[in-house]
């Protein structure tokens, strides 16, 4: 079963250097995850000071600079993940290095015919 692991945190929690050793474990993560057959995407984001929100009403297109919503924690990234179960899942989520001072969001994928 196909998992998207969200990863929300403070944009501002984490110092240049420690976004940076962020990285480097996020990748090593992802290598890991792709040698064990876990591995179907993964990608930081840019901050949301760099987002557009897009939303039609009464059939009108309103676009906004910024996110959404205001909220204490920011979507920073996601991992794609193939894993056998929510336990499995968890426990993949368990290792994204940011954990500890964010929030792992498991989301499992629904898959519709007719995507591509």
């Amino acid at each position: 079963m196909k998992y998207m692991l969200l990863v929300y945190l403070d944009e501002n929690v984490l110092s240049r250097s420690e976004r940076e050793e962020c990285y480097r474990d996020s990748a090593g993560l992802a290598r890991q995850l792709q040698a064990s057959g876990h591995y179907l995407g993964a990608s930081p984001l840019e901050p949301t000071s760099l987002a557009t929100s897009v939303r039609l009403r009464d059939g009108k297109r309103l676009v906004t600079d910024g996110p959404f919503a205001e909220t204490r924690e920011q979507l920073g990234g996601y991992y794609l993940i193939e894993a056998r179960d929510l336990d499995e899942a968890i426990g993949i989520a368990s290792r994204v290095p940011v954990a500890g001072v964010g929030t792992i969001e498991i989301r499992p994928v629904l898959e519709i015919s007719g995507l591509p």
